[in-house]
């Protein structure tokens, strides 16, 4: 049986809104076609409310929850239109991660679902993490079982977004972990002279490695802890920014350090076999040659369609099977006390 899916996606980075027109077939998921894919920028308007998000009363942020689910609601209307699409079984929405504190027992991710729905009239599921971390996960990352059955014949899948993460086979279990903060640390700084991000890595490439930040970065006490791991904002804001900004360094130099930082730590989890690499981070030439410089596996960039869309076809898949009543988070994954069926369904009008 075929379903229509469209899975929405937005990452720490904030580069866009994602939004993926998938086709499954129901009997065999890995027979997948991602029919239409498009990334909707945001707004000045809506990129600094959404990294202000964090630091908003609670008042300002549940009023922040229902526009930006309007908002979310409105741009599936235009994506539909725009491409004359008319078949749609369910949307699948991550949402936008403002708190990611899994220790503490909670993480919030804005975008009311029951807006969407209100607005497309079609059935809506989100909130994908809560009840993970409800049963003692740390509700990310969610993409591994996507990776284990959508892209079976890899050794290693790894997302560069905001984060970096990998997830594998290990022992029959679908192991998986964020590895570091990623491009949410340089588009930071490549911010501040007014460029969305760094073009390839171009001017990374330029600058120089300061060796002592490098070395404090890959000492940072996070990257020892036991897995599964997964880290926020917070972790950026209160640990990264403060120790690279400590070290007043030119911009250039900053960003070939934190690409090498990167590049490193992801070249501790590859194994000896093909890797994939998705994510914006994987359009960051210098990045990709260096990751190269620190593994021995093959890295394997696909085409663009999936390295943009990967995430938000993944959500979309997460989005199915839950609605399809079967297990969309791995207990091996997350730490959670079992595998499960996560995400909150909206659809008004079936009552």
């Amino acid at each position: 049986m075929e379903k229509y899916v469209i899975g929405l996606m937005s990452g720490t980075s904030l580069d866009g809104l994602d939004m993926a027109y998938v086709k499954f077939n129901t009997e065999n998921l890995s027979d997948f076609t991602i029919i239409k894919g498009e990334t909707i920028p945001y707004s000045k308007y809506w990129f600094d409310q959404l990294k202000a998000s964090f630091k908003m009363s609670a008042d300002q942020l549940m009023y922040l929850d229902a526009a930006y689910g309007q908002f979310l609601g409105n741009q599936v209307n235009a994506f539909m239109k725009r491409h004359k699409i008319e078949k749609v079984d369910l949307i699948a929405s991550h949402g936008q991660t403002v708190f990611h504190r899994p220790e503490l027992g909670y993480t919030t991710q804005i975008g009311s679902g029951a807006h969407i729905n209100a607005i497309t009239g079609i059935k809506t599921i989100c909130d994908f993490r809560r009840q993970d971390v409800a049963l003692g996960g740390q509700g990310a990352p969610l993409v591994p079982i996507g990776d284990r059955l959508l892209f079976s014949t890899y050794d290693d899948c790894i997302n560069i977004g905001g984060f970096a993460n990998i997830s594998f086979e290990k022992d029959r279990q679908r192991l998986a972990f964020d590895i570091c903060p990623a491009n949410i640390v340089l588009n930071h700084y490549i911010n501040k002279i007014g460029l969305n991000y760094d073009n390839k890595g171009q001017m990374a490439a330029t600058g120089k490695i300061d060796l002592k930040l490098l070395r404090k970065l890959n000492e940072l006490p996070e990257y020892e802890e036991n897995q599964p791991k997964s880290f926020g904002w917070e972790m950026v804001v209160n640990k990264i920014i403060p120790l690279i900004d400590r070290q007043a360094l030119k911009l250039a130099d900053i960003l070939k350090t934190y690409v090498e930082h990167i590049a490193t730590q992801i070249g501790r989890h590859t194994h000896n076999g093909k890797i994939l690499i998705t994510g914006g981070g994987a359009f960051n030439d210098y990045l990709i040659k260096r990751i190269k410089a620190h593994t021995s596996g093959k890295v394997i960039i696909p085409d663009p369609m999936l390295i943009d869309y990967k995430e938000a076809l993944i959500f979309a898949l997460l989005g199915l099977l839950k609605d399809m009543g079967q297990v969309n988070i791995l207990a091996s994954v997350t730490g959670c006390k079992q595998d499960h069926s996560s995400g909150v369904i909206f659809d008004y009008k079936n009552i």
